[in-house]
């Protein structure tokens, strides 16, 4: 009896930790529009970091104002990260000069970081190795396989969990005008 409720107690574990990891397949574009307490954040503050990035240099928030953005944080370890990387991937060619798509790498360390980017084949698009969290604290991210989406005066329109396929759901509006 106590070896099935350890069996039981420890399915319930592994189920509890793949969902914390899970993609949500739910409409998530309405529900995310604002952050995730509520408020949302407005102006080029946002823009105020610099970190380095993971082909060596260095990556200066401030580049980008004046457009719409998409930051995607991700973690080496997550598997819906690694199911995230060719969607974003694609996202990153379809809006090229029109919106700036950035990975934001945290939660680990740099040489598991490159190892994903090799693994998922990213490219066309900045990775950031926020080794120290710096990025994810300034957006207020608590997760990885989390996307903010900033309108090109840097208000935050969506920030949390979203179906990558309803992304351009909320990045076409910004674009009109």
């Amino acid at each position: 009896m106590k070896a099935r409720q350890a069996l039981l107690a420890l399915m319930m574990v592994g189920v509890l930790t793949l969902a914390g990891c899970a993609n949500d397949s739910g409409d998530q574009a309405a529900s995310s529009r604002s952050s995730s307490d509520g408020s949302t954040d407005v102006g080029t503050d946002s823009y105020d970091f610099t970190v380095p990035t993971l082909d060596g240099g260095n990556f200066d928030g401030r580049s980008l104002a004046g457009k719409p953005a998409l930051l995607w944080f991700w973690a080496p370890w997550c598997p819906t990260c690694l199911g995230q990387a060719k969607p974003v991937t694609d996202l990153a060619t379809r809006y090229q000069g029109r919106v700036a798509v950035v990975g934001v790498a945290g939660l680990d360390k740099v040489p598991a970081m490159h190892d994903f980017v090799r693994m998922a084949k990213i490219s066309g698009f900045p990775q950031l190795a926020d080794e120290q969290g710096m990025v994810w604290k300034r957006f207020k991210m608590t997760e990885q396989s989390t996307f903010v989406v900033l309108d090109s005066q840097g208000t935050i329109v969506s920030r949390g969990r979203v179906d990558v396929g309803k992304l351009p759901e909320l990045l076409d509006p910004l674009l009109v005008g």
